[in-house]
């Protein structure tokens, strides 16, 4: 289906001229960041077009997994066990990025380990084969894409990384925490002061590198994520919240109205997301506070949020 995507010119396995993208990305590049057309040229050059990535992200949003089955993808003994020995491995960082950022360690680890499994799995695909793969010959969001590889082709220039040697996912997100490129500029921190910002092989920065992302996402330190919620009478389905309008609230004296009822004291003031998922022997009802919608600026997905809220609260309580 990638291919369908693609003009005979874009068929070749690597960029050059011949491409009709590439020689106004390479004058771009010269006239906006300063590079030289020549380095330019030749790092598109030795990037590769690949089909594989064309498919991945072509092809139909994958079946939308019920809750108890995404949930039991993350929630395993085994992520828990190996992310307490990631905690105990970075106990001083995770206590530093925590009292700095102002986020809670087990928060850190949970996306650490939904993303790559705390490092262990982070992306085989070349960043700047995805890169270039997307922005030219992917036209529904190539220009998301050529953008990203600016991004990238400015960050590996500062860090003085090879850019032909990093890899991430077949998105380009990279490292640890699987930072786009742009996040990488804007979020990524040289933690452990070497001066290198290194999300690829350095946990130190990567634990700061999340605690700085969610800080500057206004995160609340000690808040609480989501409560249970219970549901009764016929119009408690009008207070969830649609799954793309995460931006969406009501009081909790609105849903209170529509039947729903947490099961913790909140005040009626308290704005709130409500959402339903199937917990596979029934539905689970949840309100979700300020800190979730933090979550799905990460991921924007209440499934993903709910799954690093639950996994973090699993880590903190087997380590006490």
């Amino acid at each position: 289906m990638g291919a369908l995507l693609c003009s005979p010119l874009a068929l070749a396995q690597n960029y050059t001229d011949e491409h009709p993208e590439v020689q106004p990305f390479v004058q771009e590049m010269q006239q906006e960041h300063g590079f030289s057309q020549e380095y330019v040229r030749s790092l598109l050059a030795n990037a590769e077009r690949r089909q594989p990535i064309l498919d991945a992200i072509s092809r139909p949003a994958e079946r939308v997994r019920p809750w108890h089955e995404y949930r039991a993808i993350f929630i395993t003994d085994q992520r828990i066990r190996e992310g307490l020995a990631f905690w105990d491995a970075h106990t001083e960082t995770l206590a530093r990025a925590e009292a700095e950022y102002g986020v809670e360690a087990e928060v850190i680890l949970a996306i650490l380990g939904v993303e790559t499994f705390y490092g262990r799995i982070k992306g085989s695909h070349r960043v700047i084969d995805a890169l270039t793969t997307l922005g030219f010959d992917y036209p529904p969001r190539a220009e998301f894409f050529r953008r990203q590889l600016k991004s990238f082709l400015v960050l590996t220039r500062e860090q003085q990384m090879d850019p032909l040697a990093l890899t991430g996912s077949y998105a380009g997100a990279m490292g640890y925490p699987q930072f786009i490129p742009s996040s990488y500029q804007a979020f990524a921190v040289d933690f452990d002061d070497d001066g290198k910002v290194d999300i690829w092989n350095n946990p130190a920065d990567a634990i700061g590198s999340v605690a700085n992302y969610f800080r500057e996402h206004n995160w609340q330190h000690g808040a609480t994520v989501a409560v249970a919620a219970e549901v009764a009478g016929e119009r408690f389905a009008e207070g969830v919240t649609v799954p793309d309008g995460l931006e969406a609230r009501r009081s909790l004296g609105e849903l209170r109205a529509l039947g729903w009822q947490p099961q913790v004291e909140l005040a009626d003031s308290q704005e709130v997301m409500a959402f339903e998922f199937d917990a596979g022997d029934g539905m689970q009802y949840w309100l979700g506070l300020d800190n979730l919608y933090v979550i799905t600026r990460y991921n924007r997905s209440v499934m993903y949020a709910m799954v690093v809220h639950q996994l973090a609260e699993l880590l903190k309580e087997a380590r006490q």
